[in-house]
């Protein structure tokens, strides 16, 4: 891991930062669909980073977010963090309501998964995957006051 990825993983626990990449996520979605996900708002492949489309449980319309994921063998693993809000993301409720989601890879390679919530042993047993990528949520989880939703997404 490099220099610019350790700086941008110890900025990630400072409220400042989660309220631009807030901000930015419009721009980072935007950045990586034009770039079939080889940039992102943090530069290139800082962080593992892919595009999750869901359905809307109440538009039915397409929604799509940028997250950071860790790898669980050939599954996915993403948290619904909300940069560290009191509030779960709309996408999480998405996920719950219909568990069929699509994830966009760099490369542009499109991969239907299927979610599941974890919960129990099988959180404890995936949430430090992805606090090795992003340390910062662990803080996430303290500023929020809630149990941060973790999803594992697995090809369909």
């Amino acid at each position: 891991m490099g220099w610019y990825t350790n700086v941008i993983r110890l900025l990630g626990h400072r409220p400042w930062f989660a309220t631009v990449g807030r901000t930015l996520m419009p721009l980072d979605r935007w950045l990586q669909r034009r770039t079939g996900g080889r940039v992102n708002i943090l530069g290139k492949s800082a962080l593992p980073t892919l595009l999750l489309t869901t359905t809307g449980r109440r538009s039915g319309q397409p929604r799509t977010v940028p997250l950071i994921y860790a790898h669980d063998g050939d599954s996915f693993v993403v948290t619904a963090s909300n940069w560290g809000q009191q509030h779960h993301p709309a996408w999480s409720a998405n996920l719950i309501a219909s568990g069929d989601a699509v994830v966009s890879l760099p490369g542009g390679r499109d991969v239907p998964v299927r979610a599941a919530l974890a919960e129990g042993a099988e959180r404890d047993r995936v949430w430090p995957l992805v606090t090795k990528v992003w340390p910062a949520y662990d803080t996430y989880v303290v500023r929020s006051g809630r149990d941060i939703r973790v999803f594992v997404l697995s090809p369909s």
